[in-house]
């Protein structure tokens, strides 16, 4: 065994491994290790792109693979779970948004009140202990603890005895989910843009102008079952309800009323422009038989 072959081509082995990775540019690449990205300002060589362009891109894109991996494995590197990872540096690259930046929501009454106050939110858990049903229960929403679901409630000493617990306690709920409710539409529409007309239970402090004032007490008035019109008259008003009254002719007319009516009804259609321009129409058959008549000349031809 000729022991000085065998080093030679360990040695030749090693030699062609360092060359498959070892990649020489004219122009030094830049490598944004973090992000994984590598930008090659090398000009393309227009002869090997015109006469073998996916041989030549396959081996530039193997090299700049080659150089960006050949980066990587400089990095310091440890085992998790009987894999070698390599910790990626900080990324220099800024990369584009695709979509602009989040506006800020703005503040609800109760988070502006409890700002002033310094009241800090403490977020209470989502299940709670019944005593009764000995097994954790949600605080609110499905399978929660409804307590006008109770079978039996004890009357106070200071309460009617005769009054209805039961349907107090429904009223009440009703009340505050309504409250709740009305809070919410409130804060929708205190930070929506524009303005909004202060009708009803709309949000405004005070009416804009003069008109708001007309608008409100004209939708107040058509509020009713009688849309206004059996309501007490307000002294000194002098307000009238707006809109545009439809004006329906007679029944009874004249013939030389309707002769005139008639008449101007057929001199507008007959003045209308025609829904069929001729010229275009004509021009287009015109066109298309000499494009037939060329067709067939050029096929006997």
């Amino acid at each position: 065994m000729d022991v000085g072959e065998i080093v030679r081509q360990i040695d030749d082995e090693d030699e062609l491994k360092k060359s498959l990775i070892r990649v020489d540019k004219l122009i030094d690449v830049e490598i944004d290790v973090g992000r994984m990205l590598l930008f090659d300002q090398n000009s393309l060589d227009d002869c090997l792109t015109n006469s073998k362009r996916d041989q030549y891109l396959k081996a530039l894109t193997r090299d700049n693979v080659q150089l960006l991996v050949n980066k990587l494995w400089e990095l310091p590197t440890e085992r998790v779970d009987e894999i070698i990872v390599a910790k990626l540096p900080a990324p220099v690259t800024i990369l584009p948004r695709e979509k602009r930046l989040p506006t800020a929501k703005k503040e609800t009454k109760w988070e502006s009140f409890a700002k002033l106050k310094g009241i800090n939110k403490r977020k209470r858990g989502r299940m709670v202990w019944d005593e009764e049903l000995k097994k954790w229960i949600p605080r609110w929403g499905y399978k929660s603890q409804d307590e006008t679901k109770d079978w039996a409630i004890e009357v106070p000493d200071q309460v009617d005895p005769f009054e209805d617990q039961f349907a107090k306690r429904v009223k009440a709920k009703k009340e505050r989910v309504a409250k709740n409710e009305l809070q919410r539409l409130r804060n929708i529409a205190r930070n929506s843009k524009g303005k909004i007309k202060a009708i009803g239970l709309m949000p405004t402090k005070m009416p804009n102008d003069r008109n708001d004032l007309t608008v409100q007490m004209t939708a107040a008035r058509k509020s009713t079952a009688s849309m206004g019109k059996f309501d007490p008259k307000i002294k000194n008003d002098t307000n009238k309800s707006s809109g545009k009254k439809r004006k329906f002719e007679s029944n009874f007319k004249s013939l030389e009323n309707e002769k005139k009516q008639n008449l101007n009804i057929l001199n507008k259609l007959s003045a209308a422009k025609p829904l069929v321009d001729k010229n275009r129409a004509a021009n287009l058959e015109i066109s298309a038989k000499e494009a037939k008549k060329l067709f067939i000349f050029s096929f006997i031809s």
